[in-house]
C-alpha cells in the first residue's frame, strides 16, 4: 500500500513553515528560460521549447564544437585556419579577416565571443568540416546528442535562414555545458575588447551588455536579426549560486539589456537557497511489518538545497511516501521511501529517503505477539469493530 505522510510537523522540521511562492516575473521576451543551476531549479519558462531564430546566439554552438576539437587534440590555440573569399564576403558583425591572413584558434574563439564575427565561424566551420554546410549538419547532430532536441543550423554564424532554429531551453542546455565542461576557456566570455590587428575599433567591444555591471555576469551570447528581434544568453554568479537564461524578442537593444538585468536582480533577490532536509536527520517513521521494531527512522540520503522564494504566506508542503508498511528485514541505509517537496509555481524536488537502522525479522514469539495485537485492533474491547 502506498503511504503518505503529509502534515504540519514535517513541514516545520525542514524549516518550511510560512513560506509562499515568489511573484511571477512577467517578461516582455518572447521566448525565455531561467535556470539556477546549482539547484537545478527552472524559474521561468515562457515559450521555452520553441524553436525560434536565434541569431547569433547560435554561434554558442560553433564556438562549442571547437572546444570540442581543442579538448580532442585535433586542434590547439596555435593551430592557424586559412580564411576563404567565403568567410572574407561575410558582412555583418565581423573582425575584418582579409584572405591572407591565418588567424590561430585562440584568435577565432575572442573574435566569435567578443567581435561576433561572422567571418571567424566560416573559416571554423571550413577549417574543422571543409565546408560550412558539412560544419552545419555536424553541428544538428551534435546538438541532438546533447538534448537540444528543437535545434537545427544551417550555418555556422546564426545569419539569417528558415532551417536556422534553436529553442530558449537549448541555447541554455548549451550555456551551462560550455560553463561547465570548458572552465579553461568559459573566462574568455568576460572579456570586454578583442581589435585583431587594430583592425576593428569600432566593433571591439563585447555586445553583452551585464558585464560592467557589477552583478556576476560573466557571460555568454547577444543576438540580433530584424526576424529574431534583440537577444541574450547570459549567466551571472553571485555566492554560491549561478543563474543561466535564455531570451529572445525584445524590440532593441536598450530593451534587451533593461531586461536581462532585471532577469538577474528577480533571480537572485526573489529566492534564498537553504538546505531544507539534511543528510541523516531523521524526517520521518515508516511502519515495519513482522519486524522486531514497529517503525524505522526515515533520513535523507543527502542534503536537500532548495531555492525557496522570498515571501511568506505558508503555501510549502512537504510529504513522505512510501510503499508500506515495510517488511522486515530493513537493512540500515537501504533506500524505503521519497521526500516530495511542493512549493507553488516551482517544480516538486525529490530526495530519497534511506532507513535510519537496521530492523530485523521477528521470531516465532515476536510473531505471535504482533499477531495478537493485530487481533486486538481488530476487536475493540472484545466486540468486532464496526
Amino acid at each position: 500500500m502506498l503511504r503518505q505522510l503529509r502534515h504540519a510537523a514535517l513541514a516545520a522540521a525542514l524549516f518550511l513553515a510560512a513560506l509562499s511562492p515568489a511573484r511571477a516575473f512577467e517578461t516582455q521576451a518572447t521566448a525565455a528560460w531561467v535556470y539556477d543551476v546549482t539547484t537545478h531549479t527552472v524559474l521561468m519558462d515562457k515559450n521555452a521549447d520553441q524553436p525560434v531564430p536565434p541569431a547569433s546566439m547560435s554561434k554558442l554552438m560553433t564556438i562549442n564544437m571547437l572546444f570540442e576539437a581543442l579538448r580532442d587534440g585535433r586542434v590547439t590555440l596555435q593551430t592557424q585556419f586559412a580564411v576563404s573569399s567565403r568567410a572574407k564576403a561575410m558582412g555583418g558583425s565581423t573582425m575584418f579577416l582579409q584572405e591572407t591572413d591565418r588567424p590561430t584558434v585562440e584568435e577565432l574563439i575572442h573574435g566569435m565571443i567578443i567581435n561576433s564575427g561572422n567571418d571567424a565561424c566560416v573559416v571554423v566551420a571550413e577549417g574543422l568540416a571543409g565546408t560550412e554546410e558539412a560544419f552545419a549538419r555536424q553541428m544538428t547532430e551534435r546538438a541532438k546528442a546533447l538534448g537540444m532536441t528543437a535545434s537545427h543550423f544551417a550555418n555556422a554564424s546564426g545569419w539569417p535562414d528558415p532551417s536556422q532554429r534553436m529553442s530558449m531551453r537549448d541555447l541554455g542546455i548549451l550555456a551551462q555545458r560550455l560553463i561547465e565542461e570548458f572552465p579553461e576557456y568559459y573566462p574568455i566570455f568576460a572579456e570586454t575588447e578583442f581589435n585583431y590587428k587594430d583592425r576593428a575599433p569600432d566593433n571591439r567591444h563585447n555586445r553583452n551588455p551585464l558585464l560592467k555591471l557589477g552583478i556576476g555576469a560573466d557571460g555568454l551570447k547577444t543576438g540580433h536579426t530584424s526576424e529574431a528581434g534583440y537577444g541574450l544568453v547570459g549567466s551571472a554568479k553571485q555566492g554560491d549560486r549561478r543563474v543561466i537564461f535564455a531570451i529572445t524578442g525584445l524590440p532593441s537593444d536598450t530593451a534587451r539589456a533593461d531586461e536581462a538585468e532585471r532577469i538577474v536582480g528577480w533571480a537572485f533577490r526573489q529566492f534564498a537557497e537553504k538546505t531544507v532536509a539534511k543528510q541523516g536527520i531523521r524526517v520521518a517513521e515508516a511502519e515495519v511489518h513482522l519486524g522486531t521494531a514497529q517503525t524505522v527512522g526515515l533520513v535523507p540520503e543527502t542534503d536537500l538545497r532548495l531555492l525557496v522564494p522570498a515571501l511568506v504566506q505558508d503555501k510549502i508542503q512537504a510529504e513522505v511516501v512510501y510503499k508500506g508498511p515495510l517488511l522486515a528485514p530493513v537493512t540500515q541505509g537501504s533506500r524505503v521511501a521519497e521526500l516530495i517537496v511542493h512549493i507553488p509555481d516551482l517544480p516538486d524536488h525529490r530526495v530519497a529517503l534511506v532507513a535510519e537502522s537496521d530492523v530485523g525479522k521477528a521470531g516465532f514469539v515476536g510473531r505471535l505477539q504482533i499477531a495478537a495485537r493485530a487481533l486486538w485492533s481488530t476487536y475493540v474491547g472484545g466486540a468486532p469493530a464496526s
